[in-house]
């Protein structure tokens, strides 16, 4: 069996590489707390140029043209997405953070859990999906008051 030496020891090289391959799994070790999104607005079926888009987590607030990109700051909470354009429509969406599972594996192998809370705390092991795409409601037409025909006596 091929070994490797360290610190003055030899390790079995199958035992080296799952060594190895555990230590990816903090994620706040070896992620970065930044991610890249692609936002899309569709209002009757197709896509609208020009929606503002505004995208808040609990690390903070991001503004988009879309169809655009932006990156944010990760989180392990959830991401609003909240979209208007003038004499069109607006939306408001709610994304959830997903949290790899295989650097999960990693933090309770290596430290018993206390990775995945780093991860947490520095939203670096989650992600929201890559591309995201929102429905534009049309506002609702405004009822305007009939005019009320009165008649003064004196």
């Amino acid at each position: 069996m091929d070994t490797i030496r360290l610190g003055g020891k030899m390790l079995p090289l199958v035992a080296m590489l799952a060594l190895l391959s555990a230590l990816g799994g903090c994620a706040t070790l070896s992620d970065t707390t930044q991610q890249q999104l692609t936002v899309h607005a569709i209002a009757q079926n197709r896509e609208v140029a020009g929606v503002g888009c505004i995208l808040s987590n609990k690390a903070g607030r991001w503004f988009v043209l879309a169809p655009g990109r932006v990156t944010i700051q990760k989180s392990a909470g959830d991401l609003a997405i909240d979209c208007k354009k003038d004499g069109l429509g607006a939306a408001n969406e709610v994304v959830s953070s997903r949290f790899d599972t295989g650097k999960m594996i990693g933090n309770v192998i290596i430290s018993g859990g206390l990775g995945y809370l780093a991860d947490k705390r520095s939203g670096a092991g989650f992600d929201y999906p890559s591309t995201l795409t929102v429905l534009l409601q049309a506002a609702p037409a405004a009822v305007e008051e009939a005019p009320v025909n009165a008649t003064v006596m004196f």
